[in-house]
Order: structure tokens, then C-alpha cells, then sequence
């Protein structure tokens, strides 16, 4: 082989010019997850973790979310308060970040949010399962519309129940049906030797389109392209709200002018408080970036922080009468304190009212949980006039029901028990003993007891 010639080489003395070829950059073979973005969607596509569904049920969904571009931009954006916290949160208990997302199944980040079962909130939990999870429902507030108090109960209940099933697709079922519910669906299948995943499973209409929502939802938001052409907006990877204890009463108005925000605003972060005004103690939800000016501003003031006191009801005295005395309307007096247009209330019950002569101090309703006693009406007896006019004979009331019956309602607004039976209009039937009596009809059942509402009763 000839060599190549000085021209050729470039070099004087006819020597070789060496020239480092550097290797191409090849990608990373792994993704870092802990490496910070400023998109909170990049971050949660990090952090999925469950099984993929791909059915009709999937695509049926998907396609409806993304034909309503404007009805998933309106979840996003009530979404941008609670989102990062809910993702916080998941990411600390090692949980799937698609969990991020099931409030939009659930609520569509409505914390108002209020269902025919009674569940009410992002995480739409029942009475009865708010409870279980420690969720305070009383007179002054109700935790399962609390965004920070929810939304630790609904990931320690479906961490629950992953751990019964061992299966994210059970566990969802199990918050839409009850645990229990889905335990016997498997229990089933496994006896009759046939598979026990989701899919499979028999189930109520509105579980088995439950977690395929999910998916969909899944399926848009973890696709960027898509997101982009659905215009659907980013969210910043940062804290939304942080949160400061209060030590006095609190009108909400008032925290939210102390906070420069409008008072929508400041209950889409306090939604939980069921009166104008926030018990001592309880913690405000705010703005991370207001909670500065919030604590200025209330070192500052020197005005009252509420507007509203207390006033105990003596013997005898009707609503009607005392509401005038404060300036207020009846309706309005009745609905800052959760009462029905007809109630009566016993004597020693305790209102809200606006501040003025004969008000009492605030601190006197701190401990109460219930404050009102409603009382039944006693059933009024036909008079002797009425009896002449129909030609009818009223029928004796039974044992014990002339007395008015006291009762204790945690809203105030129900008694916690039935009221004293209504007094006939006519006499009853005699007893036609020639003939056996008709079998009773079946109780109807509840609305709880509605396939698709285990998780609700």
C-alpha cells in the first residue's frame, strides 16, 4: 500500500496528522425521578406506578374527556389549589401519583361538592367512613369537605385497602363499592376456579366504569401532545397554600380581608367551615404567598375579628321574635345557623346572632358541638267543633306520644330521632278476625343499600 504523499497528509515531513473522533452522546438509559421541574404533570407522569387498563370502557371515556376540552380545563383549574399537596402527600406514603387524579372521578375537585348518598368533598366520603377515618362533622365544621383532613383520610383508606387486596384496581373498587363488597365479588370467583381481577369481576354499573375513568384520565394527562392540543394549562410544581393556627374566633370575611384575597377564594382553601365564622383554634388555609400579609395585617388590627356572638334562648322565646332584635332577618338567622324555615327550640338553646345588647361572648359556643335543641310539636288532638264537622272520632294518642320530645341534632337543622306519630284523621279499622291478615310489604330499601354505594353506607 502506497503512502499517502505530503500534499495529501498536510504535514512537512510527510508524517501522519492524528485527529481525536469523539463518540456520539448516547441518551440516558434511566430517567432521574428525584430531578426538580417546574411542571407538577411531569412529575406526576413520574410517579405512575398502577396497571394499564385497554378496553372499550377506556376508550369510551377517553373519547367523551376529550370531546369536552373545556370541562377537563375547568377541572384542571379547580384543581390548582389542592393538586400539589395531594401529590405530596402520595409521594410520601410511596403511593401511585395517578391517585392524584380521583378526585376528578369523584368530585371534580368540587370540595362543595355534595352527593344524593350524602358524601360530600374532593374524596366524596359518607358520614359514616368520615368518621371511621376521624373526619369531624359538627356544628361548627365538617372535615370531610377540609382539604388537608380529607385528603390524609382517603389515601390512609385506600392504602387500607390495597393492603386487603394487593391490587390498585380492587382498592378503587373498594372506595366506589366497599371492601367488602369487592371481597365477596373475589371470594366468588376464586370458588368457582374463575380469575378474581377487576375485569373480571361482577360488579355494580358505576364501579365497573370507575377505575376505567381513571385510566382515561391517565391516558390524556400523561400524554403531553395531547394535553397541549386539548389547550389543557401546566401547573406549577410548587406548594399552593400553606397553613397558620388560629388562637381566636375568626369571621371568615374577615380572614379573607386580612389576606387580601376575595372571600371565594379564601373558602375554595376553608371550605370546611359550616358558619360565618372559624372556630378558636382551627387552622386557616392560605395562600403560601399571602400568609405574610396575613400575619401583618392581623398583628396590625385592632378592629374586632368577628362580627358575631352568642345569644342563649330563655323559656318561651320565639325565633321571630328575637331576630329583629339583632338587626336580622328570620330567614338569614336561620341559615347561619343551619335551621329549618319550622323549629321550635327549647329554652338554653344557643344562637348565632350579629353583636348588639343582650349578645353574649363567643367563647361561650367554643366547646359546644350542638348548640340548638329542637323541639318536636306536640301532636295537637282534634277539637270537639272539628269532630262535630266530620262526623269522625279521633283516635287517642298512644302511650307517652302527647309529650313534646327533645332532641339533640349536630347540624341543628334534623332530630336525630322520628317525631311522635302524626294523630289519625279517622278511626282505625276493627280487626276482621274471620280472615288471616295480609302479610306485611318488604321495607324499601334504602338509597344506601343501591349497588355502586358500598363505600356510602
Amino acid at each position: 500500500m502506497s503512502s499517502p504523499s505530503d500534499a495529501e497528509t498536510g504535514s512537512p515531513d510527510g508524517a501522519l496528522t492524528i485527529h481525536e473522533v469523539r463518540a456520539a452522546l448516547q441518551p440516558p438509559t434511566t430517567i432521574d425521578l428525584t430531578a426538580e421541574t417546574d411542571n407538577l404533570w411531569d412529575r406526576i407522569r413520574n410517579g405512575f406506578a398502577m396497571t394499564n387498563l385497554n378496553d372499550d370502557l377506556v376508550l369510551r371515556h377517553q373519547h367523551w374527556y376529550q370531546s369536552h376540552p373545556d370541562a377537563l380545563r375547568r377541572m384542571v383549574e379547580r384543581s390548582r389549589p389542592y393538586l400539589h399537596h395531594i401529590v405530596e402527600e402520595l409521594e410520601a406514603r410511596g403511593m401511585p401519583t395517578e391517585l392524584a387524579l380521583l378526585p376528578m372521578v369523584e368530585s371534580s375537585f368540587n370540595p362543595m361538592a355534595y352527593s344524593r348518598s350524602h358524601a360530600s368533598g374532593l374524596w366524596q366520603f359518607i358520614p359514616a367512613t368520615g368518621k371511621r377515618f376521624n373526619l369531624e362533622q359538627n356544628w361548627w365544621q365538617d372535615q370531610r369537605r377540609d382539604i388537608v383532613a380529607s385528603t390524609d383520610a382517603a389515601l390512609e383508606y385506600l392504602q387500607t385497602i390495597y393492603d386487603m387486596h394487593g391490587d390498585w384496581h380492587l382498592a378503587l373498587a373498594s372506595y366506589n363499592w366497599g371492601e367488602g363488597a369487592v371481597k365477596r365479588a373475589v371470594d366468588k370467583n376464586n370458588a368457582r376456579g374463575l380469575p378474581a381481577d377487576y375485569a373480571s369481576l361482577t360488579m355494580p354499573n358505576e364501579t365497573r366504569n370507575y377505575v376505567p375513568k381513571l385510566q382515561a384520565l391517565k391516558n390524556i394527562f400523561g400524554n403531553p401532545v395531547l394535553m397541549v392540543q386539548l389547550g389543557l394549562p401546566e401547573i406549577l410544581n410548587r406548594p399552593y397554600f400553606a397553613t397558620i393556627d388560629t388562637e381566636r374566633a375568626i369571621d371568615v370575611k374577615t380572614a379573607a380581608r386580612l389576606a387580601n384575597m376575595p372571600v371565594e377564594d379564601f373558602l375554595a382553601l376553608n371550605p370546611s367551615h359550616n358558619r360565618p365564622v372559624i372556630h378558636a383554634d382551627s387552622a386557616v388555609v392560605l395562600p403560601a404567598d399571602k400568609l405574610a400579609i396575613f400575619r401583618s395585617n392581623l398583628e396590625k388590627n385592632s378592629a374586632r375579628l368577628t362580627e358575631w356572638q352568642t345569644y342563649t334562648l330563655k323559656n318561651g322565646e320565639k325565633l321571630d321574635k328575637v331576630a329583629p332584635r339583632f338587626g336580622i332577618a328570620l330567614p338569614e338567622l336561620l341559615r347561619i345557623n343551619g335551621l329549618p324555615v319550622k323549629v321550635r327550640l327549647g329554652a338554653g338553646s344557643t344562637l348565632l346572632v350579629p353583636a348588639g345588647d343582650g349578645a353574649e361572648d363567643l367563647g361561650n359556643l367554643q366547646s359546644v358541638a350542638a348548640p340548638q335543641q329542637i323541639i318536636e310539636p306536640e301532636p295537637v288532638a282534634p277539637t270537639r267543633n272539628s269532630r262535630a264537622a266530620t262526623g269522625k272520632t279521633a283516635k287517642a294518642p298512644a302511650k307517652g306520644g302527647g309529650k313534646a320530645t327533645i332532641q339533640v341534632s349536630s347540624k341543628g337543622a334534623k332530630p336525630l330521632a322520628k317525631a311522635p306519630a302524626k294523630l289519625p284523621t279517622k278511626p282505625a279499622a276493627k280487626a276482621d278476625t274471620s280472615k288471616k291478615a295480609a302479610p306485611a310489604k318488604p321495607a324499601t330499601p334504602s338509597k344506601g343499600g343501591k349497588p355502586g354505594k358500598g363505600r356510602r353506607n
